[in-house]
This record gives C-alpha cells, structure tokens and sequence, in this order.
C-alpha cells in the first residue's frame, strides 16, 4: 500500500524546498560518469513534481546551479547546461499538460546564452499556468541573494526604515511564501548557502537516498516526518 493514503490531506505543505544531492556520488557507486548521475536525476525532477502538483504543493524550488557549482570541471558544467535546455525543451509538454508554470531564482543572466534563452521560452511559454510554480535555483546561492537585496534597498531613496517585510521583498524569492519544508538528499546535513533567510522556520528532513533514488514513496516518507512535526513559530503551546 503506497503511503500516500497515510497522508492528512489537510497538511500538504504550501512550499517545499528541496536540494537535489547525490548525482555524482550515485554514478560512481555504479562505476558511471558524475553526468549519467545527473542524466537520472532529471527523472526525478519529472517524478517528484507531478507528484506535487497531484497532491496540492503550491511552489516546488529545487537547487539546480549554485553559484558555487562553477568551480566543478568544466566538462561537468558544460554537460550540465546542455542537460539543462535539452530538459526544458523536453518537458514543456508535460508542464503544460500538468498547468506548471516554470519560473526561476539566481542569476540567470550569467548562463552560457542558448541555456538563457531555453529558459525565458520554457518561463514564457508556462507564465498562465496556476496549478504549480516550479521553482529552479540557478546560479543562485543564499548569500549571493542576501548582498543584492542590501544593494536594491539601499539603492532605494524611498526606503528610510528596514524590517523583515521590506528586505523579504527585495529577495529574488519575494514572490513565494517560506518554504515550509525542505529536503535534502544523500545523507550531508547542511544548507550549502540555499535560501538562507527563508527557511528560518522550515521543518527540515535530511535522507540518506540519493537524489537518482528518491522517488514517489521517499517524498511521502518526508511528508509525513513533516505533517508529525509541531511547528511553533518560536510561540509555545499549551
């Protein structure tokens, strides 16, 4: 019996978060390349997202580049921006067909140009759908998000008091509310510089899968550790 029937229909969380790790590790244990591990993750992305948009999450983000990612080998990089456009120009039918609209974090400005404008068609093409927000984290990191919301607000002659709504609204993630989960896979327990001011008060899960593993029945074991959790806020319950 698939977890799924265990779960509170009434505590799906709105936003989820998830760091996709384990790629490389994954191909190795299988005596394959780092690419054929991240060629297997996009699998996943397929998976995991229509297994959201089934179930009523709002926003999946998924850390896809990070900022620090350019330092890997650049074949690595390379093949990883190929994989990039040649996955978007693959699931624009599928995310139409779901009513996904692909939008993005980081920035994307500074990607090699055709991964650019792979990514403006897929945004373009999915700007009216409602049911989900695919989120992707692209040359994005936390910090990096942080620094530019200061330059914006302080770039803002209008702005002569800041509190926590006025920064929030300068972060590329302004849009989205807080994810309520995140996840991340293949066993690390950090946060690797990922959305650092919004997840403040995230119920976090780590996993010992790999992402290439991590499938429908893994998300819904990470679903229900979150729908057991009792988030506070920092308020205390009687």
């Amino acid at each position: 019996m698939s977890l799924y029937s265990k779960l509170d229909q009434t505590k799906i969380p709105e936003h989820v978060a998830v760091i996709m790790d384990g790629n490389g590790r994954w191909a190795k244990s299988k005596g394959m390349p780092r690419v054929y591990g991240h060629r297997e993750g996009v699998k996943r992305v397929r998976e995991i997202t229509e297994v959201c948009a089934k179930i009523g999450v709002k926003y999946l983000t998924l850390y896809a580049f990070s900022t620090e990612n350019w330092s890997r080998p650049a074949y690595e990089v390379n093949a990883l921006m190929s994989l990039l456009v040649s996955t978007i120009d693959k699931e624009l039918k599928t995310l139409m067909k779901n009513n996904v609209r692909l939008e993005t974090i980081g920035d994307i400005e500074k990607l090699p140009e055709k991964s650019y404008k792979s990514l403006l068609k897929g945004k373009d093409l999915t700007k009216n759908n409602d049911r989900m927000a695919l989120v992707l984290a692209l040359n994005y990191s936390g910090r990096w998000d942080i620094l530019n919301a200061l330059k914006k607000i302080k770039n803002n002659a209008d702005i002569e008091i800041i509190d926590s709504e006025i920064f929030s609204n300068s972060l590329s993630t302004a849009s989205y509310p807080d994810p309520d989960l995140l996840i991340r896979t293949s066993g690390e327990i950090r946060l690797s510089n990922y959305l650092l001011w919004e997840l403040a008060y995230s119920e976090l899960y780590f996993t010992d899968v790999k992402w290439p593993d991590f499938k429908e029945e893994n998300f819904y074991e990470a679903l229900l550790d979150f729908q057991n959790r009792d988030r506070r806020f920092g308020n205390v319950k009687e």
